[in-house]
């Protein structure tokens, strides 16, 4: 007989075996396939769903993750270094209890297109589990060149939705929730997706395809607002350079080239693999012009962090010594000819900042703006409700409310970092459970919050998550309008 503290979940394909997370009382699965190896299969085609199998499958190691370049590659978890394979369709589930019938929250990993994992140590969602009575569950998927090279227009129909592999993975795993997740004590019928970053732009992504509709009741998405994506023709000219780079005579050898080799060249062709519109999977930009229909019934929360990118300066020789010459170098490209009024508007709303401050702050809005952007354009086509938000607290980290930081708080793990810290278990319980209630209810709004309203171009209310937590109408309104109308997003 299963137990808590040997749970055995009988899925319609085969028995898995898992562990108890003592810490938070709550059962965990690892490394549960859900698609074949797409090395398999053939690589650039769409996954095929996992086989069944006899007796009860050990469930109790992280999968592989996708073949990458970075630090996650040489990630450990619990002191193993995480295999890279192509090979690499794995989800994780934390429950409460095998039996009930939760809400779903479905995690898209960060770093972009190119590296991550859902088995890294940042996304362990016990807390969120235990503290929200949610199902969480993780997933891995093809990345990069494996995820995003677009071969239709070289190759045909048998390419179909290549530019978007990675995307039909995500897509296979929502597909495995709605078939097994009941056996982990979840709802197929109240799965929320959410992500960070290039997570956040997954999200994005599959509230504009077709195929994904209705595997998926809400949507959270964290300093990843996706507008646009990548057109078909410049998709197809990284796919020419790509091929001319390995010397390859037919379309046919890319299949034959080695994994490492392969990720090493596509690096040198290209830093960015990203999802394609392609007519067949992506038929249309997310929220470009206005929202794909398939978002439009979808209750949304959106947001970003204060200070995005202090995140990615850490490492610059300017670091907190910025000349006033040398914010206009800066932020020039980004803002063109309105960079003076730009750069007058950000001082004139925050007096006291010194010009690096003041780069921080202009870098950093465009995330937010890009968030704003996505709200309006929601809220004007459809009276689903979208929430916006702001991580705000600046005692995050020394260098503020950076990029990625406010991951921790919402899945409940930041005040394991810090005990006894009341202003980082207020911000916590803040946003836990606000993300935990809009999985619940698609409402984030719960006790302990001030009344948060849904956003709309007039009234403009967005929730500051801070110690305390308040509702601003159009926070930082001079910022906001000094990037109104600025292009974002791919063509």
């Amino acid at each position: 007989m299963a137990t808590l503290s040997d749970p055995v979940a009988e899925t319609s394909l085969g028995s898995l075996r898992g562990d108890l997370d003592a810490s938070q009382s709550v059962c965990v699965f690892r490394g549960i396939r859900y698609g074949e190896s797409p090395a398999k299969t053939g690589r650039f085609r769409a996954p095929q769903p996992a086989a069944g199998w006899e007796g009860i499958r050990e469930a109790r190691e992280f999968g592989a993750i996708c073949p990458q370049s970075g630090k996650v590659g040489s990630y450990t978890v619990a002191r193993k270094r995480l295999p890279q394979s192509e090979d690499c369709l794995f989800l994780n589930v934390w429950t409460p209890h095998l039996d009930g019938s939760r809400p779903v929250m479905v995690w898209l990993h960060g770093r972009g297109y190119a590296q991550g994992a859902g088995s890294e140590p940042l996304y362990d969602g016990a807390a969120l589990s235990k503290r929200g009575d949610v199902v969480v569950v993780t997933i891995n998927h093809r990345l990069n060149v494996f995820g995003y090279l677009h071969l239709a227009e070289l190759g045909g129909d048998s390419y179909a939705g290549s530019g978007l592999a990675g995307m039909l993975d995500a897509e296979l795993a929502l597909r495995w929730v709605r078939d097994h997740i009941s056996a982990f004590g979840g709802d197929p019928g109240n799965v929320t997706i959410f992500g960070e970053s290039g997570g956040g732009l997954k999200v994005s992504t599959l509230l504009a395809m077709p195929s994904a509709h209705g595997l998926f009741h809400r949507a959270i998405i964290q300093s990843g607002p996706g507008i646009r994506a990548l057109s078909a023709r410049r998709a197809t000219e990284r796919a020419h350079k790509l091929i001319e780079h390995l010397a390859l005579d037919d379309l046919a050898q890319l299949d034959e080239v080695p994994a490492d080799q392969l990720r090493e060249a596509a690096e040198k062709v290209s830093p960015r693999w990203e999802p394609v519109m392609d007519d067949h999977v992506l038929p249309l930009h997310p929220f470009d012009p206005t929202p794909a229909p398939t978002a439009l019934e979808i209750p949304i929360m959106i947001g970003a962090t204060r200070d995005e990118t202090a995140l990615f300066t850490l490492g610059d020789a300017k670091r907190g010594r910025l000349s006033d010459t040398e914010l206009r170098e800066r932020v020039q490209p980004m803002l063109g000819d309105r960079t003076d009024a730009a750069i007058a508007a950000f001082r004139e709303s925050r007096p006291d900042a010194s010009p690096w401050d003041l780069f921080i702050a202009i870098t950093s809005q465009r995330f937010f703006y890009g968030s704003v952007l996505l709200a309006e354009r929601q809220s004007a086509a459809t009276d689903t409700p979208i929430w916006l938000y702001v991580f705000d607290y600046a005692k995050a980290s020394p260098i503020g409310a950076a990029h990625g930081l406010e991951i921790a708080y919402a899945f409940g793990n930041a005040g394991a970092a810090r005990r006894g810290d009341p202003e980082v278990a207020q911000v916590e319980a803040d946003m836990c459970g606000a993300w935990a209630s809009f999985a619940h209810h698609g409402n984030p709004n719960h006790v302990g919050i001030p009344e948060w309203a849904p956003y709309d171009s007039k009234a403009r209310s967005t929730m500051l998550f801070d110690a305390p937590s308040h509702v601003e109408a159009d926070p930082r309104r001079l910022e906001r309008l000094a990037f109104e109308g600025l292009q974002l997003g791919r063509s």
